[in-house]
């Protein structure tokens, strides 16, 4: 379904049905209930987001030894889920937005299911989507922790939250997380009144079924001999359904060629709907080993074992930055919309490449991340691509070493 069609529907249904529900009688939850055991997790939103998310749920399992924690997401997004292998299989539960009436279906049956889990606690990870904060409702959990506008005007979403927390937009997004963890036995106003602690968060590395990288060669080096014996960079040109975050395409022309000309072979990752992208790189380097692998790999997982044997990602901000966290892939990540403050990758050999400007970043929490930006993106074109083919340079040698 669109992304402009379910942002209409949240804004204006959801702030109805929202207010409606306010208004209805609720059960009382004191500070002093015992800890919840069946907890389920609400995080609808992009594959990226879940890798950041990995902090909460080991604190997760910390906190509640004993509890039994389910999540509910957006079907497309599930394999990025199992891979981080956080909960089991059964228990995660999807809704398909496919289309308006795929979505209406699944989203009732998912409801159905809330109600037969007995949740007695719901964590909405959702910036202030109202349709999320719906669900929680309806998930008919006691306790139901999700972020609140407390004083601030506007992004409201309903009374019925009785754990708010004060969004903090100079937080990376995965304390945030875990700010709303916090809050499920809080009695502070507002709650969630933690420390920060200096520690690096961390996330898992994918670990790799026997023989699984070399399937993935065999078939690269099959269908493109000239990977053979020849160093991979990779890059990722698309923006998503958000193309505001994209690096200018032609940009990644010139670094493209330039890698070529130092003897690299530079390949276009995305999905099937970014082959234009990849042929206009592919058109603009006329070079032998400038490939075109969108919709290549068949899978988030077939991806990521391609990560293992590049010698460098450059990507915009989106989901393969956020991947490669959980593979040894040294990655150059372009922000500006969006800033690495709050959505950094938490890879140790991640490059963020982000020019503070007066309108960035314009994608917040604050407009559901629909930027008035005319599609002038200065924050990006302002990044110059001989200082980005400099820094690949400095990487790839620095792996050579």
């Amino acid at each position: 379904m669109n992304i402009d069609i379910q942002r209409k529907i949240d804004r204006y249904l959801g702030t109805i049905v929202c207010r409606i529900l306010s208004f209805l009688p609720s059960k009382s939850v004191s500070n002093t209930e015992s800890e919840p055991r069946n907890i389920l997790i609400i995080l609808l939103s992009e594959m990226g987001s879940l890798v950041l998310a990995y902090p909460m749920f080991q604190q997760l399992k910390q906190r509640y030894p004993g509890a039994r924690v389910s999540v509910l997401l957006f079907r497309k997004n599930r394999e990025m889920l199992e891979i981080l292998n956080v909960v089991p299989a059964e228990n995660i539960h999807t809704i398909n937005d496919a289309s308006m009436s795929v979505f209406a279906a699944s989203t009732v049956r998912a409801i159905y299911t809330m109600h037969q889990q007995k949740y007695d606690a719901v964590v909405d990870c959702e910036l202030f989507a109202r349709f999320s904060s719906l669900l929680s409702y309806f998930s008919g959990a006691k306790l139901r922790a999700g972020f609140g506008p407390y004083t601030q005007e506007g992004l409201y979403r309903g009374g019925f939250i009785n754990r708010p927390v004060l969004y903090n937009p100079y937080l990376h997004i995965s304390q945030q997380y875990l700010n709303l963890l916090e809050a499920l036995d809080s009695c502070s106003v507002p709650t969630a009144k933690r420390s920060i602690e200096n520690s690096r968060l961390e996330v898992p590395t994918l670990v790799l079924d026997v023989n699984e990288r070399e399937v993935m060669m065999d078939r690269l080096y099959r269908d493109f001999p000239v990977c053979v014996r020849q160093k991979l960079v990779l890059i990722y040109p698309s923006g998503g359904v958000l193309s505001i975050r994209a690096w200018p395409q032609e940009y990644y022309c010139q670094l493209a060629k330039a890698l070529l000309a130092d003897g690299y072979v530079v390949a276009i990752i995305g999905m099937h709907s970014d082959e234009e992208l990849a042929q206009q790189i592919v058109a603009y380097c006329k070079h032998p080993n400038c490939i075109d692998l969108t919709g290549y790999t068949r899978t988030i997982r077939e991806l990521m074992v391609l990560f293992f044997h590049a010698s460098l990602l450059v990507t915009n901000d989106g989901g393969p930055g956020q991947f490669a966290a959980m593979t040894p892939v040294p990655t150059i990540i372009f922000y500006g919309p969006e800033t690495p403050v709050l959505y950094g990758s938490h890879s140790r050999n991640a490059v963020f490449f982000y020019i503070s400007m007066s309108c960035s970043p314009c994608l917040t929490a604050y407009n559901h991340r629909s930027s008035p930006c005319d599609g002038d993106n200065q924050c990006l074109r302002r990044i110059n691509p001989d200082k980005v083919y400099e820094k690949a340079q400095e990487l790839l040698a620095a792996l050579a070493d």
